[in-house]
């Protein structure tokens, strides 16, 4: 590919046949689904990507060699033959391979599922975040956000938060001495602001990011 087709690959509603001509020059696929975004019943793609820099690559005295370059996520539209380019964020997520202290780092994943792109954080016993994306007014925005804190199987607290309502609902487990399935949960439901919805494009780092303001 030519320099200028290549720029013009990475220009928003840029169309190309093969998913890999929107693959930025330094980076890799590192993960790729499928599922119906915009309800046209055409297969959209979504795929993460990695970058490649040698100079993010350590070694670690107990993991050996780690790659701790950053990961970025592509969403495409199908269109009949060709794939459309709606949404490019190319460093938004840290490395698969970052310290995450005494625990575990978070295990990223995507999913398409009844037209909404769900990106979503697992924590093993600790529990999980996700936040549920939507293709609306021609980007992709952030319309919910779910959250679980577990200690083990135990739930200590659940949130989850509709922008599009602005509601906030949390259900917190006020039986301290509770074993899996003995909780006993207080609901509370509290407004939250109905501002402009934030575009997947425009979340510079996921780990840094407030789904609410402070």
């Amino acid at each position: 590919m030519e320099k200028d087709e290549q720029e013009d690959a990475f220009s928003i509603n840029a169309r190309r046949k093969k998913i890999k001509d929107f693959v930025p020059k330094g980076y890799v696929i590192f993960d790729t689904i499928y599922g119906d975004l915009n309800k046209d019943g055409q297969e959209d793609c979504v795929f993460i990507i990695k970058a490649t820099d040698k100079s993010q690559f350590i070694n670690d005295e107990s993991r050996g060699e780690l790659d701790r370059n950053r990961r970025g996520i592509v969403v495409l539209l199908k269109k009949n033959d060709v794939y459309e380019l709606a949404v490019k964020n190319y460093n938004c997520f840290s490395s698969e391979n970052e310290d995450g202290g005494v625990y575990f780092a978070p295990e990223l994943s995507i999913e398409i599922s009844k037209g909404k792109l769900f990106i979503n954080y697992s924590h093993g016993r600790y529990g999980y975040w996700e936040y549920t994306f939507r293709y609306q007014n021609s980007d992709v925005e952030l319309i919910g956000y779910d959250s679980s804190s577990n200690s083990g199987p135990v739930i200590n607290s659940e949130t989850s938060i509709n922008f599009l309502t602005g509601k906030k609902i949390t259900n917190e487990n006020t039986n301290e001495n509770a074993d899996s399935g003995e909780e006993v949960f207080k609901k509370i439901v509290a407004k939250v602001s109905k501002n402009k919805l934030t575009k997947l494009s425009e979340i510079e780092d996921f780990d840094g990011f407030q789904v609410l303001d402070q």
